[in-house]
């Protein structure tokens, strides 16, 4: 009579044989570099009114924008390591459909034209860098950096989104962080749990916050007498803006809290250009930096482009 074998354990099944060799430990995968994605006005607003107006290029034309701007990018490039560049740019010289839609948005605001000039040839600086550049008219940075950060996590990626503009806290998950400038030189990392402690709600619901409390750096209004703690409250009731509106809440007004809220979306189909992995062209960006004749500018390029960083 012919006994059935028995099957090994799994336990004796997954033990080796002796004197054989213990199976190789699983590697663990390479660290992930992020997609880093920049508001490029943001910051060259930023460097504009931090640096002398005595910094000045070929010509003697203005050029503190365009250094300060250039080494905040540098230093942001050394310290998170990306993959790749993006820098997204507003188009100053064409609405978009959030102007048309409420006259008053963002009115008021006066640039100097040598901030804007220099605003024009920063995104050359970007590309001579190697990095890409997003600029079309009827767009803002904002819908760019959404466009960017929904199509790097749509692809398994992280991003790292640089921005002076709470806005982007919508932009913040798991996957994405929010590099945000509290003082000169210091930059706050923000995620999740620390869009929740700022505003008592989480980043999907940054919008529906904005459309009740208001921006007054872009003229909208919000709902009549509702501040930060009380669109956070509401928010935290109703869950959305929506859920509030349909609860009776702000009956006079919802036809345009609904529009606040939609303009304070960032657009995630704004146009984009590849984003694949780049290898910076710090000599490029040196010879550029040369011929403005930024000079200390472009012996900190050709430093890099020496070390292969």
């Amino acid at each position: 009579m012919t006994m059935a074998r028995r099957k090994p354990s799994r336990a004796a099944a997954a033990k080796p044989a002796r004197g054989s060799a213990p199976a190789p430990r699983p590697r663990r995968p390479p660290p992930r570099h992020p997609l880093l994605i920049v508001d490029g006005d943001s910051f060259a607003h930023r460097a504009y009114h931090a640096l002398p107006k005595t910094i000045l290029r070929h010509g003697g034309k203005p050029g503190g924008a365009i250094v300060g701007f250039a080494n905040f990018l540098l230093r942001l490039y050394e310290s998170e390591r990306p993959r790749a560049v993006l820098v997204g740019w507003d188009t100053l010289a064409a609405p978009t459909w959030r102007h048309a839609a409420f006259p008053a948005y963002q009115s008021g605001r006066h640039f100097d034209d040598a901030l804007v000039e220099q605003l024009e040839l920063l995104p050359r600086f970007v590309s001579a860098c190697g990095f890409a550049t997003a600029k079309a008219a009827g767009y803002e940075a904002d819908d760019f950096l959404a466009a960017a950060v929904a199509a790097e996590e749509r692809h398994g990626g992280i991003a790292v989104v640089a921005s002076g503009d709470r806005d982007a806290f919508q932009l913040a998950s798991a996957a994405t962080t929010i590099l945000h400038p509290v003082r000169a030189g210091e930059m706050a990392r923000i995620g999740p749990m620390e869009v929740r402690a700022r505003y008592g709600v989480e980043p999907r619901q940054v919008p529906d916050f904005i459309a009740l409390r208001g921006d007054p750096s872009d003229k909208l209004p919000g709902a009549r007498g509702v501040g930060p703690a009380g669109a956070a409250a509401l928010l935290k009731r109703y869950g959305s803006l929506d859920a509030a509106l349909a609860a009776g809440r702000f009956p006079h007004e919802a036809e345009m809290l609904r529009l606040y809220r939609r303009m304070a979306t960032m657009d995630a189909a704004a146009p984009l250009p590849p984003l694949a992995d780049q290898t910076p062209s710090w000599g490029n960006a040196a010879a550029l930096a040369r011929e403005w004749a930024l000079n200390r500018l472009a012996e900190r390029l050709d430093k890099l482009a020496e070390g292969g960083g």
